[in-house]
């Protein structure tokens, strides 16, 4: 696998306008509503969306696709300029532009118009795919995945191919590492019948044999996504939370954030935990439509997402007059009395730092044995938890050095210490910051849990009867 280079979305490029409004009567001549129209927008939709999103997740992303000279190919032109790189693939027609009309944020209509016949890749356009560190296929059944099958199949046994499929489009290039059909998609392209998770499963494997695909996961909206694969168990992965909002475009953030993780190394279990947690926070803040995935790269700082530079996030929820909490720890193994503390801080203010000692420093402090798990794994497990923001590792003894640098308001420890008594108060008092200590639930350590598993270890085997 290439150890650098761009995440590559192939697939079908659509432009989705929005018109807004209030419906408060019906017309006098029809029993259908009238829309008074507060506002319209245009973005990006279809592979274009994918490629947005997936920008997100990587700082290098080509979108290979077909536009035309036509008036809504411009417009998605100057929406993905300064965001992703395009390799334009000429296409004779028009640019498909779909029209969602809206009342009260629920869509009333939708009008399809506009089409066209994406033409022979370029130069360009291969080169992208041959450089590639991961291939995302955004297929809307509209040719271009058809007419670069060539290359993509080629592409498939060198790096991780994700394919997102459309009930019109062809089927995915034998291969790929994960196809990632919806529910109602996988019911039309699979004969199994059933609405069952078991159905579920098993056209998700039916599929995946027959594509000859590394796996399938078919995603189920609020109930989150089912990985599956020929002989093998099902894996549910179920939402972190029921999101409230528009789903408009949560499997292409599903897809892209699958497809980012994979091209970080990811296995394909953790690229589709990972996809679903982006998918729901998708939803959570407005799907496609939402203001934060559109607004210019000029806006301002404290309109931008959070970054998890643990640094950078610190100095802007300052500037804000926010509060910074942080906690720090070993966290070799993590259970339930991490969980429990983490959760609880994060309540406390405006974003959680996690401070973890590193490699050499739980040695030190823990003896011989430990850690348990490197320091990349503690902070990756750290990472994927919804209450931690970003997690700092630190070589000394105590994080103290650390703190002058994040400068927190607030410094979290769980168990029976006396908040005065510790390490981090006296540094903490010289920004009138508070060292405070939680309640942990008893009898969870990852020393007794070490020890336990010492003795599970060591224990005779049961006797044959």
């Amino acid at each position: 696998m290439n150890t650098s280079g761009p995440l590559v979305v192939v697939g079908d490029l659509l432009l989705d306008q929005d018109i807004e409004g209030e419906a408060t009567r019906l017309a006098p001549d029809a029993p259908v509503p009238v829309v008074d129209v507060a506002g319209e927008r245009s973005r990006p939709g279809g592979a274009g969306l994918a490629a947005v999103l997936a920008s997100r997740y990587r700082d290098e992303v080509v979108l290979i696709a077909a536009l035309g000279r036509d008036p809504a190919s411009d417009t998605a032109r100057r929406a993905l300029r300064g965001r992703v790189a395009l390799a334009r693939i000429p296409l004779e027609g028009t640019l498909p532009v779909k029209t969602r009309v809206l009342a009260g944020g629920r869509p009333l209509v939708r009008i399809d118009r506009g089409g066209g016949t994406p033409g022979r890749p370029g130069e360009r356009a291969l080169a992208a795919l041959a450089s590639a560190r991961a291939i995302l296929v955004a297929d809307y059944g509209r040719g271009t995945a058809d007419v670069l099958r060539t290359a993509l199949a080629a592409a498939a046994p060198r790096v991780p191919l994700v394919w997102d499929p459309h009930p019109r489009g062809g089927p995915p290039v034998p291969g790929a590492r994960l196809v990632t059909p919806n529910a109602a998609e996988a019911g039309t392209l699979s004969a199994l019948a059933g609405a069952s998770l078991r159905a579920h499963a098993d056209r998700g494997a039916d599929l995946a044999e027959r594509w000859a695909a590394g796996s399938v996961a078919v995603t189920l909206g609020a109930r989150g996504a089912l990985l599956a694969r020929p002989g093998a168990a099902p894996v549910l992965v179920p939402a972190p939370y029921r999101a409230e909002g528009d789903p408009c475009g949560a499997g292409d953030c599903f897809a892209a954030a699958a497809a980012a993780a994979l091209a970080d190394g990811a296995l394909p279990e953790e690229a589709v935990a990972r996809a679903v947690a982006e998918a729901a926070a998708f939803v959570n803040a407005g799907g496609a439509g939402g203001r934060g995935l559109w607004e210019p790269a000029s806006a301002p700082e404290a309109e931008r997402p959070l970054p998890r530079d643990a640094f950078e996030l610190a100095r802007q929820v300052h500037a804000r007059g926010g509060t910074v909490v942080a906690t720090g720890g070993c966290f070799d193994l993590l259970h339930a009395g991490h969980v429990g503390l983490l959760e609880n801080a994060a309540r406390i203010g405006d974003c959680l730092i996690v401070c973890v000692n590193s490699d050499a420093s739980v040695a030190r402090l823990k003896g011989p044995g430990r850690p348990l798990n490197p320091l990349a794994d503690r902070v990756r497990v750290l990472s994927a938890l919804g209450s931690v923001d970003a997690v700092v590792a630190f070589e000394e003894d105590t994080p103290v050095r650390l703190l002058e640098s994040l400068r927190p308001e607030v410094w979290v420890k769980g168990g029976d210490y006396a908040a005065d008594d510790l390490p981090e108060a006296e540094v903490l008092r010289k920004w009138d910051g508070q060292a405070v200590v939680l309640p942990y639930l008893d009898g969870r350590s990852t020393t007794s849990l070490a020890d336990r598993a010492a003795r599970a270890a060591a224990a005779p085997p049961p006797a044959a009867r």
